[in-house]
C-alpha cells in the first residue's frame, strides 16, 4: 500500500501538473456554452455577420483565423489595446437543436483571468457574458424569421428551362438573382417565350471553404417553345433528382438555412450527398407580403456511388 506521504506527493504531482496546464497551455481562459434550435451553419453564417456587426457598431476589427465544415470557425477581434480570441465550435444535437461552446481568451490579461474567473465576476467575465448574450438574442430573433421542415427522401421531376449563369458569395446569393432578374426576363419577354412556372436555382458548385456559389438562375418554359440563344441566356432540362428534401418558409435571403439542416440531417444519418442543391421558389417576393409564408422547395441529391 502507498503511505501517506507518497500519496500526498502524488496529488501534489497531479495538481502542479494541472495548474500548468490551465494556466499555461490550456487554450482558452473562459468558456461559455448554450443551445440554439438552428443548423449549425446557421450559427456559422451568424457568427459571421454578428462579427461584421461588431465591426461596425463597437469599432472592433474581426480576422478570422481558421474555419472548417460551418461548425467551427476561430476569430481575432482588436479594439484599441484589447486583443481577444474567439473559437466557436458548434454541434448538431438533434435535428433541431445545435450546442455551441464559444472558448474566449485575453491575450494581454490571460492568467489573472483563468485564476479569477471561475470564482469572481470580474469585469472581463461579465463584459464576455454580454457579448455572447447579445449574439444569442440576435440569432434567437433571426431564427424566428424562418421555419424548415425536413421532408426525408424525395425526388423532383426534369424541368425544362430557361437560364443565365451567375456567381456570388453565399450571402448575396438572392441579391445576385433580384440585380439579373430583368435580363432572362427581359429576354424571354422580347422574345415572346412565355414563363409557365416559379424560378429555379441550380447549384452547379458551391465552394464551402470559400462559401461562394456557381448558380443558374432558371424559369420553366415550354419544351417545344421557339428559344434563341444569346451570349448570357441559354437553355436546357434540369433533371429529375432524387435526394433528401425540406421545405422552406421565409425572406430567400436565407434560404441556405435550409441547406444547413438538411447537411445536418445527412451527416447524423450517415447519408452522403452532392452538394448541389437546387431551389424551386414557389412565392413571388416582389409582391411583398408576410415572409414566414413565402415557400421554397429544396432537394439535394445523393451523392452519386
Amino acid at each position: 500500500m502507498l503511505s501517506r506521504k507518497k500519496i500526498a506527493l502524488l496529488l501534489g504531482l497531479l495538481f502542479s501538473l494541472f495548474l500548468v496546464w490551465y494556466l499555461f497551455l490550456k487554450k482558452s481562459d473562459y468558456c461559455i456554452s448554450f443551445k440554439v434550435k438552428a443548423a449549425t451553419g446557421t450559427i456559422f453564417q451568424g457568427v459571421q455577420e454578428w462579427s461584421f456587426a461588431q465591426s461596425v457598431s463597437q469599432k472592433e476589427t474581426c480576422i478570422t483565423l481558421e474555419k472548417k465544415n460551418f461548425d467551427f470557425i476561430k476569430q481575432e477581434m482588436n479594439k484599441g489595446n484589447t486583443r481577444m480570441e474567439y473559437t466557436w465550435e458548434m454541434k448538431s444535437i438533434n435535428d433541431s437543436v445545435t450546442s455551441i461552446n464559444v472558448s474566449i481568451k485575453d491575450f494581454n490579461n490571460s492568467i489573472y483571468n483563468r485564476l479569477t474567473a471561475p470564482f469572481f465576476s470580474t469585469s472581463f467575465k461579465v463584459e464576455q457574458i454580454k457579448k455572447i448574450s447579445s449574439f444569442k438574442d440576435a440569432l434567437e430573433n433571426h431564427i424566428k424569421n424562418f421555419k424548415v421542415k425536413i421532408e426525408g427522401e424525395g425526388s423532383s421531376e426534369d424541368t425544362y428551362v430557361a437560364y443565365i449563369n451567375l456567381k456570388s458569395v453565399m450571402q448575396e446569393k438572392a441579391q445576385t438573382m433580384i440585380r439579373n432578374d430583368e435580363i432572362i426576363t427581359g429576354y424571354l419577354q422580347q422574345n415572346k417565350i412565355k414563363i409557365i412556372g416559379s424560378p429555379y436555382v441550380e447549384i452547379v458548385n458551391w465552394n464551402q471553404d470559400t462559401e461562394t456559389l456557381n448558380f443558374n438562375y432558371c424559369f420553366p418554359i415550354e419544351k417545344d417553345a421557339a428559344t434563341v440563344e444569346s451570349e448570357v441566356v441559354h437553355f436546357k432540362t434540369i433533371p429529375a433528382l432524387k435526394g433528401l428534401k425540406a421545405t422552406y418558409y421565409g425572406n430567400f435571403r436565407t434560404s441556405d438555412r435550409a441547406w444547413f439542416t438538411l447537411l445536418d440531417y445527412a451527416k447524423k444519418n450517415d447519408i452522403k450527398l452532392d452538394n448541389k442543391p437546387l431551389e424551386h421558389f414557389l412565392a413571388n417576393p416582389f409582391n411583398g407580403g408576410n415572409e414566414l409564408e413565402w415557400e421554397t422547395k429544396i432537394i439535394i441529391p445523393y451523392a452519386k456511388k
